[in-house]
């Protein structure tokens, strides 16, 4: 308890100095670039028309859902997944990306995943902004259930920083983590129905099993928003499996924060 009570102290006492990171984060992704920022929507827009060709046009495997085209559907769990992606990735890169902060520097390791995540999630609010206005632009504009999208993307915030304090710290100390974990995003990604419907599983265990997995919960969270129209309290037992996996996995990383914090700067120099 002691150690998470440090962690928020220093959250606070360096608030300033992380929104200044976070935009500094921001602006390096795409310094450099003959199109700069706009590149932040070209690589989305790009990657969702070659699923949406794949799928609806090659393999003639998208169907509508609930009434909705399936180009609104795909977009409505594939633009979540670019900040999740984003930060399973750079999240676990992050304190060896800034070592400098770390051995130079004498900044609170524990508060660099976390302007590395407000950095992505800038871009994610975006990206999200651009989707309803695609969803108006289709003839299909939000209805009420969209007064819950902050929720869902506050709970998206909130999973995907401790998951990259997590990370982040493991993988500072071991590059082979940092590698598995890279190794496993593509895999993440296909179990998580994010281009296939999950609720179309025909093996009730199989469902259940998945249902499990928090990024699948987030994903149709935002579908719930967008196409469902399912609010969050409708499923209570998703929404408490998810609170209790963060959980564990939040005293995982104070945890693992007590053991590793003074060795770090060792390891990285």
């Amino acid at each position: 308890m002691n150690t998470f009570i440090e962690i928020v102290k220093d959250h606070y006492q360096y608030r300033h100095q992380i929104f200044k990171l976070a935009i500094s984060d921001l602006k390096k992704t795409y310094r450099g670039a003959a199109l700069g920022w706009a590149w932040a929507i070209i690589k989305p827009a790009i990657t969702i028309f070659v699923y949406w060709f794949a799928f609806e046009i090659g393999l003639r495997a998208g169907k509508s859902v609930n009434g909705y085209p399936f180009f609104l559907w795909l977009i409505a769990g594939v633009v979540p997944w670019f900040y999740m992606s984003g930060m399973i990735t750079n999240g676990t890169n992050s304190i060896r990306r800034y070592s400098y902060l770390v051995t130079k520097m004498k900044f609170p390791i524990s508060t660099i995943p976390t302007f590395v995540s407000i950095s992505k999630f800038i871009i994610h609010l975006l990206l999200m902004l651009i989707t309803m206005v695609i969803f108006i632009l289709m003839r299909k504009p939000p209805t009420m259930y969209i007064l819950q999208l902050p929720f869902y993307m506050l709970l998206n915030f909130i999973f995907f920083t401790v998951f990259s304090l997590l990370s982040g710290l493991l993988a500072s100390i071991s590059k082979d983590f940092a590698n598995l974990v890279k190794s496993m995003v593509t895999a993440i990604f296909w179990l998580s129905g994010i281009i296939w419907n999950i609720n179309s599983l025909s093996i009730p265990w199989l469902k259940s099993l998945l249902m499990f997995n928090p990024i699948t919960f987030l994903i149709e969270g935002y579908r719930n928003c967008f196409i469902n129209q399912v609010w969050f309290w409708e499923q209570p037992k998703r929404l408490l499996y998810f609170v209790i996996i963060t959980l564990i996995m939040l005293i995982l990383a104070v945890w693992t924060y007590k053991k590793v914090r003074k060795e770090i700067p060792d390891v990285l120099n």
